[in-house]
């Protein structure tokens, strides 16, 4: 997962939205998403390589969702999957306080990440680079491969845009949304992040989505949680040519909210 869109209480009806990008290299084996035969709360795609995944929820409320930091200069090789962290937190969700001395423990077995996790009306985020936990109070929030709402061109523009809409519409319209994450605008060079990838790679991944030659936007999701609690959840996937392969909708009560 490589960016995320998050609106908390900021929609007179619904108090919680998410819209996210995953992009990956089309040749990693993916499973579209749906409730695990081994954990049948939990909804959310499957990382075939790995065996984790980048975004899930649970009939219970839980919400979890991994973007990388991109420091190419301090990545190791054997580094575990980033994607175990996820499915970790949602079949064992634990009380904040002692999941982020776990997290702490285990911050130098896995790349740059940022986690997002918590009950859908307590969330956090944790970056493992900086050992650092930060709030999801009420407001709008843009996470990508930096920091929590760190000044990036599409972080400003994704954050704006939900804003906007928050403020327009009456209504979740999953196609207005997903309408938000395909945009493939590129940031202009004076404003391209300096991450430590070459420069072109700076412009190709300064998009909200993303399609280059083997690597992309794989997969868009919109969840939201309306005032009577209840879930819902929008994917849709692309092939290496952007072009929508599937839709998957699903729908829940939280349960033990």
């Amino acid at each position: 997962m490589c960016i995320l869109f998050i609106a908390v209480k900021q929609h007179p009806k619904f108090p919680l939205i998410i819209a996210a990008n995953r992009d990956e290299f089309y040749q990693r084996p993916t499973l579209e998403s749906g409730y695990w035969p081994d954990f049948p709360h939990l909804l959310g795609g499957k990382d075939l390589e790995a065996g984790g995944t980048w975004m899930g929820v649970t009939k219970q409320g839980y919400v979890s969702a991994l973007t990388n930091i991109r420091a190419p200069h301090l990545n190791r090789d054997n580094a575990q999957s980033r994607g175990q962290l996820v499915l970790d937190y949602l079949t064992k969700p634990t009380l904040r306080a002692s999941y982020v001395q776990q997290l702490h423990r285990t911050r130098s077995v896995f790349n740059g990440y940022n986690l997002l996790f918590g009950k859908w009306h307590d969330l956090a985020v944790y970056n493992n680079h900086e050992d650092s936990l930060q709030f999801l109070d009420n407001g709008f929030y843009g996470l990508s491969n930096a920091n929590l709402n760190s000044p990036w061109p599409k972080i400003n523009k994704g954050v704006q845009a939900l804003k906007h809409y928050c403020e327009q519409m009456n209504q979740v319209e999953p196609e207005i949304l997903l309408e938000l994450m395909r945009n493939e605008d590129k940031a202009e060079d004076h404003l391209l992040p300096k991450t430590g990838v070459p420069e072109i790679w700076e412009k190709q991944l300064s998009s909200i989505f993303i399609n280059t030659q083997g690597y992309g936007t794989r997969t868009s999701t919109i969840f939201w949680i309306d005032d009577n609690s209840e879930a819902f959840w929008y994917e849709r996937t692309f092939n290496e040519k952007a072009e929508i392969t599937g839709d998957i909708k699903q729908q829940f009560s939280i349960c033990g909210n």
